[in-house]
């Protein structure tokens, strides 16, 4: 059964986070704004019923951003525990939310053929519901301020909405423009920022910094093509 009232403590506080005026992140404001957001709560991260439910939700967002093409969309998988201790921690925990998700789809659909499944390839993205998605984690004992949220938190961002901005010729300066801002938030920018292509997106999921050889814990169930991709 889902608690509505931390469902909507969560969303609440979802939104405050991002309006922040200072909150860099210039598409999850612009999602908020549009109404193009979703934020759903769950139990335990990582956990088989909380799986359940998120494959569940996430699938349905997906499908309706696929359909929509909606210039900016964001959905955020708010989880009522645990409080990791460290960043480590939460990033054990971010790996094997998302290694159950794709066991959870494994035989309904594979991989979104227009990325990489294995997370050591600079094209990787992660994928559910054959469409590629950019993870961002959030958690209380972050190091970075645009990621510290009183509870872990999955922020899955469509990929083709990135492709969409490039291919608009806006994506430079959006990118630019949010990096300064991280900046003038932090005093520095993410050390594991990158463009797509260069290195792996797997290394920015967690937000800490992770070292040079750091290899994430993630094998991608039947990463074949999805039947029903178009």
């Amino acid at each position: 059964m889902r608690d509505n009232r931390f469902t909507t403590q969560a969303e609440e506080a979802f939104r405050q986070f991002v309006l922040r005026p200072e909150f860099p992140c210039l598409g999850a404001k612009a999602a908020l704004n549009a109404q193009t957001y979703t934020v759903r709560a769950y139990g335990e991260l990582g956990s088989p019923e909380a799986t359940v439910r998120l494959a569940t939700d996430l699938s349905e967002f997906v499908q309706t951003q696929a359909q929509s093409g909606n210039e900016y969309a964001t959905f955020a998988a708010v989880f009522s525990e645990p409080r990791p201790g460290t960043e480590i921690e939460f990033e054990e925990l971010l790996w094997r939310q998302l290694r159950a998700l794709r066991e959870q789809e494994a035989d309904k659909c594979a991989w979104d053929p227009t990325v990489s499944a294995d997370p050591g390839d600079p094209h990787f993205s992660f994928s559910f519901g054959g469409r590629a998605l950019y993870v961002i984690g959030m958690h209380p004992t972050s190091s970075r301020d645009a990621r510290r949220f009183p509870w872990p938190t999955l922020i899955f961002n469509p990929h083709v909405q990135f492709e969409r901005l490039r291919a608009d010729g806006k994506w430079q300066r959006m990118q630019e423009t949010i990096r300064h801002r991280d900046r003038e938030l932090q005093g520095t920018i993410n050390p594991m920022l990158s463009d797509f292509g260069e290195q792996s997106e797997a290394r920015q999921y967690s937000g800490r910094a992770v070292e040079a050889d750091w290899q994430a814990p993630f094998k991608a169930a039947n990463p074949g093509k999805c039947p029903f991709h178009h």
